[in-house]
């Protein structure tokens, strides 16, 4: 083990264990980053900070919106006390920025609720699982005081905490994480004031069971924010509350994780049940969760995920209040990064060949796939024809035969008779809708879409059929991530970022990394299709045409 020099030691409260694996020279730049970095952060909080004390708003700190957020007062007293107690700080020991952890304290208290909750300003009131978000940085600010024995902080943050104690041992959540955040709350307060209704309402919710499935996901399947939030969660309970078990659905995750990472580190996110869902994100916030872990079990996966994230996501607070992060950490292993693998309960199946990666979408979704090649990124392939306005490929049907995933769905159009059962008669104007079914249908409509994905040696083939009513107008959308290169194409007049392909492949450059796809067919520009979704954001490339249509695209991925 590499010897860290006493500067650092005392800094850190331990001897010989470093906080990056390398030489003690590379620890010492990470570490004086890290610190930078907090010190710019605190010293723009600060200059936002309202401070004067005829202010109502006086300790809290406005958004960009002016709403002042007791979520942000707490993150600023965590990062207030890292600083405070880190001799490379340049706010360590400083009496201004005591005074200003005085003026944040009074401020969260006077925002309690009788109940000792906090607000959600845009959403949420009297708000036990908000009191637990705030809870988490307050409680490690005092925790840190606690570990100094400085108790003239540790009395600043008191008030706040025990009301705020009393408000989630008795109050409610909204979704399933929240019982977790509610949690690790406590088991935080619990450690720094100990009190037995803490202990108890934990243990009525953990009796609940933690909702993991088989698959490594929690209920939300939200893989770009709240599993990190359970997997943090759990692992503040199993260390505050000597519970290692509750480890054990953390790990799950994160395997699971391993196996919903693209090529460059964004997690697939078409899962999730959240407001995550079809978003970017990254494994930044499972930051925590990642590091302890990966020390404590000497996992060279959790190691691998989690070192693009360092220093970036490195919280200063978490390394001084839990000693254990900065033990060496094993060697990255490699993430697994050649496989396909179905997930029936989330209608998705993922494979990752290298630098390829894509996501298939069973049924119920319009995208079909999400693929990509390192940075270029194909975000949907979709569909839609003009048929009655409710033209929109959604497949009903899915199955994998011969290789390849299959997609069906059968849509119908008609048109109405006079109804000829007098009881009904005359038609009263809300009396439409209910008594449409009472009516013949005539002039009755079909259209058949099917379609297929089929993984090739240099990417994917996708087969397109659309057939039973003749001459409907259809438009095939090919979204791309913005930012890149599309060559080959003709701007649609007067429609931003949409292209048409009109014949031959079309080449998607985002850097080095290319997708090309074609070919094209282009039969006419209408591509806002009345009933269809709107156009995804980023440039998109059509393919055009009429029904009967019949089409097969290659994707390759260079």
């Amino acid at each position: 083990m590499i010897e860290v020099n006493s500067r650092i030691m005392a800094v850190m409260g331990l001897a010989s264990l470093t906080l990056f694996s390398g030489s003690v020279r590379a620890e010492d730049e990470m570490v004086s980053l890290v610190v930078k970095r907090l010190d710019e952060s605190l010293k723009s909080a600060m200059s936002r900070q309202v401070s004067d004390p005829q202010n109502p708003r006086c300790g809290g700190i406005a958004d960009h919106t002016g709403l002042y957020h007791c979520h942000t007062v707490g993150g600023f007293l965590k990062d207030a006390a890292a600083a405070y107690y880190h001799p490379e700080s340049a706010y360590h020991s400083d009496k201004a920025l005591f005074e200003r952890v005085r003026l944040a304290a009074e401020f969260l208290t006077r925002s309690q609720s009788p109940d000792g909750n906090v607000n959600l300003l845009v959403t949420n009131f009297n708000s036990p699982p908000d009191t637990g978000f705030v809870v988490h940085n307050v409680a490690a600010a005092a925790k840190l005081a606690q570990m100094r024995d400085d108790k003239a902080v540790l009395s600043l943050l008191e008030p706040f905490l025990r009301r705020a104690g009393d408000g989630m041992a008795r109050g409610g959540i909204h979704t399933p994480n929240h019982r977790w955040v509610v949690c690790a709350a406590l088991a935080q307060i619990n450690d720094v004031f100990p009190d037995e209704k803490y202990s108890r309402r934990i243990d009525q919710w953990l009796a609940e069971g933690i909702d993991i499935d088989a698959h490594g996901q929690f209920t939300e399947r939200s893989t770009a924010g709240y599993n990190a939030i359970v997997d943090n969660s759990l692992v503040v309970m199993a260390h505050k509350l000597n519970r290692p078990e509750l480890l054990d659905s953390a790990r799950r995750n994160l395997d699971a994780m391993a196996y919903l990472l693209h090529p460059d580190g964004e997690v697939v996110t078409e899962i999730s049940r959240r407001q995550d869902l079809n978003t970017r994100g990254t494994m930044d916030r499972y930051w925590f969760a990642l590091r302890y872990l990966a020390v404590r079990d000497q996992n060279g996966i959790y190691a691998a995920m989690l070192k693009p994230h360092e220093p970036g996501s490195v919280d200063l607070a978490r390394l001084k209040e839990y000693p254990e992060l900065l033990k060496p950490l094993p060697e990255p292993a490699t993430i697994p990064d050649d496989y396909e693998k179905e997930y029936p309960e989330y209608n998705i199946t993922r494979i990752r060949r290298g630098r390829t990666s894509a996501v298939i979408l069973h049924k119920g979704n319009s995208r079909w796939i999400t693929m990509r090649r390192g940075g270029a990124v194909v975000n949907a392939v979709r569909f839609a024809s003009a048929f009655f306005g409710k033209g929109q490929f959604i497949p009903s049907t899915f199955e994998k035969r011969d290789g390849a995933f299959h997609f069906r769905q059968q849509l119908r159009g008609s048109y109405l008779q006079p109804i000829s059962d007098r009881r009904f008669l005359p038609v009263q104007p809300d009396a439409w809708a209910a008594l449409t079914l009472k009516r013949k249908e005539t002039e009755i409509c079909a259209m058949n879409y099917t379609g297929s994905i089929r993984e090739t040696e240099t990417g994917f083939e996708i087969a397109i059929s659309a057939e039973g009513t003749n001459g409907v107008p259809l438009a095939v959308e090919i979204n791309l991530r913005g930012g890149g290169e599309v060559r080959g194409v003709e701007p649609i007049p007067g429609a931003g970022d949409a292209f048409l392909l009109r014949d031959g492949y079309t080449e998607y450059r985002m850097g080095d990394d290319i997708i090309r796809f074609g070919p094209g067919q282009c039969e006419h520009s209408y591509i806002d299709v009345r009933g269809a979704e709107g156009k995804l954001s980023g440039p998109s490339v059509y393919i055009t045409g009429y029904t009967p249509f019949k089409r097969i695209l290659i994707f390759a991925m260079k």
